[in-house]
């Protein structure tokens, strides 16, 4: 059921979504080395009636709420998290990772794999991003060098968005060797270890580096990030100098605006608050303008698998919008409260977007979204 009248897709982009197939190309490390088997063996052990999107959802929800229990307890990500909160978080992004390994492969095996389960699984996936990064970032008390915790946290949604804006001009998803696989598993780990030594052990400084043990991880992870930047856009800019476009006919640097519209007005609020607000609450400040980045990157998936143009200005805009205003021409409202505010404008935006395309996907394909008819098992 849609919860308005006016529609977000047009009749030839749900015809085009009809007949969109899902492409990608190469495997990580971890799926080679036991990931794929694993998954392989536990979606045979799933009962053969459950649909792959709940799958998908149950993983959501279950890393929402044990992302959440850490930022309760650390929303700064400088004071030191219960180790039990840590060890609960990295089961819940671990029993997140798995279950989003199997959703595609319940969908297969039922005979139920059709574009809005791929839309529904990426979809996920980018909200899912802003909390891990998140939730690494108290895991490692990232709050004490608050510029490096912004900067990953934009640079990992940025990745993720890469990756989807090189599918809009390529048409293939493409996996590299270490991926948001190896991310989800190594955020897994490092949490594990803060909650066997507490996260304050990320601070103990190498001997004969000198350096913090963090630092050095998040160095690591930076060069890798680097080169998946390079790669990622030297396909964008190889088909920007070729004159080629993106699978909808339009330009292939297209994708760059309403992402940029983001991080700008991100950066901007963040170095003209006169609250310092983000040093202050980093948690909030990260899944406020986190999750307009994934409602800005569905918006793109849509925009691939459907083969038409992105729309430059989206509603998630409005929330950073607002609070620049304010900060332009006020102070009319406490930054703290209109944070809250721009957080939930943010959450209702993407939820009924979420939710108002599935349901016109589900209508035209004749599917349920959380239900499949019950089949025997082979």
């Amino acid at each position: 059921m849609k919860l308005c009248k006016i529609r977000l897709l047009s009749n030839n982009q749900l015809k085009n979504l009809r007949d969109h197939q899902y492409s990608c190309q190469g495997t990580t490390i971890l799926e080679r080395l036991f990931l794929l088997s694993y998954w392989d063996w536990l979606t045979l052990k799933v009962p053969i009636w459950i649909a792959p999107n709940l799958i998908t959802v149950v993983g959501l929800i279950v890393n929402v709420v044990t992302t959440l229990i850490l930022v309760w307890y650390s929303p700064d990500a400088k004071q030191e998290a219960p180790k039990w909160a840590c060890g609960f978080c990295a089961v819940g992004i671990f029993i997140y990772q798995t279950l989003d390994g199997i959703d595609g492969k319940q969908a297969r095996r039922t005979g139920t794999a059709n574009p809005l389960g791929e839309l529904f699984d990426h979809g996920c996936d980018a909200i899912s991003i802003v909390l891990l990064a998140v939730a690494l970032c108290i895991g490692f008390q990232a709050g004490d060098i608050p510029e490096v915790m912004l900067i990953s946290c934009f640079l990992g949604m940025t990745l993720f968005y890469l990756a989807h804006w090189q599918k809009y001009v390529s048409g293939t998803l493409h996996f590299g060797h270490i991926d948001v696989i190896e991310a989800e598993f190594a955020t897994s780990c490092i949490l594990l270890v803060s909650s066997v030594f507490g996260p304050s052990v990320w601070s103990t400084k190498i001997f004969g580096l000198q350096m913090e043990m963090k630092c050095i991880i998040l160095i690591i992870a930076g060069i890798n990030a680097f080169f998946i930047i390079v790669t990622s856009l030297s396909v964008i800019f190889r088909a920007t100098v070729k004159n080629e476009s993106t699978v909808a006919g339009t330009n292939a640097l297209s994708p760059a605006i309403p992402l940029l519209i983001i991080v700008v007005f991100t950066f901007i609020i963040w170095q003209q608050s006169a609250e310092h607000i983000y040093e202050e609450h980093p948690c909030l400040f990260i899944l406020t303008f986190g999750l307009a980045t994934s409602k800005v990157c569905n918006s793109l998936m849509v925009a691939q698998m459907t083969k038409s143009g992105i729309n430059y200005i989206n509603s998630s805009h409005l929330g950073a919008f607002i609070f620049f205003l304010n900060q332009c021409f006020g102070p009319f409202v406490k930054e703290y409260y209109l944070l809250w505010f721009c957080l939930v404008l943010v959450l209702i935006d993407l939820l009924l977007y979420c939710y108002q395309i599935c349901a016109e996907i589900s209508d035209y394909l004749g599917v349920k979204v959380f239900k499949i008819p019950y089949l025997e098992q082979p």
